[in-house]
Formats: structure tokens, sequence, C-alpha cells
């Protein structure tokens, strides 16, 4: 037996646990790195196999975007994840999608629900995300109120159903916490591409955790050489735009670098100088400073 072959065996039906009460587990998988390798040569026959090894080849179609040979593996995954969560999933429209019913089946009994320490607080530069988190005796209290609200609307949900009321409208009033389960079929392109999204640091908490568990618990083990070079390529990659480079060759220029804050922007685009909040400035500042291309002025 093959080594992908043990770790498929190993991984399938795994339910490995994601937030309180969620999972993902693997149901199937077609292809490994090698059938990365066999869609790319196809292209142009055996004649570079003498010349050009696997890893080499994977790491050349993920540094250039040649992305079809990619696509030519599968993985179809069980997924439970609360439903406001599940709404960011089904946001990534290149998947065969099947999700549990709550028109023919009972909903699913198990809400995601908050520890008193994790209320997050709204961040003040990003519209859709959190930044710190509220006190913690204040989150008891949320926390609290939450676990009430949860028994309510299970219980009103249980007497409409009691009643006779049909499972489609006896559903409306459950909270987006309420759990649901789906199979999600998706190539590896478009699998890595929603990784690439969802497990970075501005993406929600919540949703990053299955991505991460997704990534480095399922697909690293299946697909070593395509992780990897992924890691490299995408992940871990740092992307400088025209408008960026100008920056850094306007401070070059000037025997500027590492640079100061005042330096930077003196630098800065010109378009981006009329701006009092300028995303693209701030970006690139970070881009910068994760080269050492700025100095620490704290």
């Amino acid at each position: 037996m093959s080594t992908n072959a043990v770790v498929i065996d190993q991984l399938r039906w795994k339910k490995i646990p994601v937030l309180d009460e969620g999972f993902v587990c693997v149901v199937d998988v077609m292809g490994d790195d090698g059938s990365v390798v066999q869609a790319a040569r196809v292209s142009y026959g055996q004649g570079t196999r003498q010349v050009s090894d696997d890893r080499t080849l994977i790491r050349f179609l993920m540094r250039h975007r040649h992305t079809t040979p990619f696509e030519m593996a599968e993985l179809k995954f069980l997924v439970r994840a609360p439903m406001d969560c599940w709404r960011q999933w089904i946001r990534h429209r290149t998947a065969s999608v099947n999700e549990y019913s709550t028109r023919y089946s009972i909903a699913i009994d198990a809400t995601h629900v908050t520890p008193p320490d994790q209320w997050r607080l709204q961040s003040a530069e990003n519209r859709q995300g959190s930044d710190g988190f509220l006190a913690t005796e204040l989150g008891k209290e949320l926390s609290a109120a939450e676990a009430e609200l949860h028994e309510r609307a299970r219980a009103l949900y249980r007497q409409r159903l009691d009643l006779g009321v049909a499972r489609e409208q006896a559903r409306k009033d459950l909270p987006l916490s309420t759990y649901t389960e789906a199979y999600w079929k998706v190539d590896l392109h478009n699998l890595l591409h929603f990784l690439l999204l969802r497990m970075d640091a501005w993406a929600q908490w919540e949703i990053r955790q299955y991505a991460r568990t997704i990534g480095y618990e399922i697909v690293r083990p299946l697909f070593p050489v395509v992780w990897e070079a992924f890691e490299d390529y995408r992940l871990e990659s740092l992307e400088l735009s025209r408008l960026d480079q100008g920056v850094v060759s306007r401070l070059a220029a000037a025997g500027q670098l590492p640079a100061g804050e005042a330096e930077f922007l003196a630098a800065q685009d010109p378009s981006w100088k009329p701006l009092r909040r300028c995303r693209e400035r701030d970006e690139c500042r970070e881009k910068l400073a994760r080269l050492g291309l700025l100095r620490s002025e704290a």
C-alpha cells in the first residue's frame, strides 16, 4: 500500500474537532501529488521527465500560477459548522455541496457557544473584523444571556414541532449559532484558494479554525509537496504592487533604507498623499516592515 493510501485510510471518516461542537472529516480523496504532475506532463509528453523531478515541476506550477493541473485532484469532506460560519463558507462557489436540510429533518441539537473571555470587540480599522476582547466580567453576562437565548429558541422550536407545525416553518427562529452539516466536494486548486483566504489573519476567527484544520491536518499530509509549494508561494509569500515597488525604489534611490515613518510618507505614492485614511498605504507600510525596510520608531 502506498504512503498516500495509508494516510487516506487513517483520515477517512475521522471527525477532527473544530470549535465546541463542530468537526471536519475526509470522506474521499481522488489523486495525490503525482496526479498534479501527471496532469501537467500530458501537455508536453514524457520528454521532460529526465530533467525535471516532481517537486520542481509542482513548485514551478504553483509559482507561475498554472492552476489547471491542481484541479485534477479532488477531496470530499463532511463538515459540521455553525450556520453563520457556513454562510461565509458557502460563498466559495467552486465546490459541489449538499447540506443537511431542516425542511426534511429535525435541526441539529447543538449551538456554538461563546466563552466569557472570547467576546471580541469591533475593529476600528476593519469594518468586517474584530480587535481585542471585552472584559471577562461583561463577557460572563453575555455568555449567560446567550445560553438562555439558545435554550428558549430550542424550546420554542420543539414546541412548534410537537404542535405539528411544518419543519420548514418551525425552524425560522433558530439562531445562526445552530450547527449544520454538509458534504463539500472541491478540487485541490479551489480548496487551496479557499484556504488562502480563510487562513488569513483578517478572516473571521471561527472559519479560520476550520481552514487551519483542513490545511494542516488534512491537505498537508495528503499532498505534502503541493502544500510545501503552497506555503512558500502563497500562504507565506508577499506581493508587491506597482505602487509598492515605486515606494521601495524611491527610498532606495534616496539611500533611506531602512526608512523611518517620515521618509516612508515622503516616498509614498502621490495618489495616497491627500487621503487621511488609506488602506493601500497601510498595507504597503506593513509589507515594508515585514521585509525589514522600515525602522521601528516605538
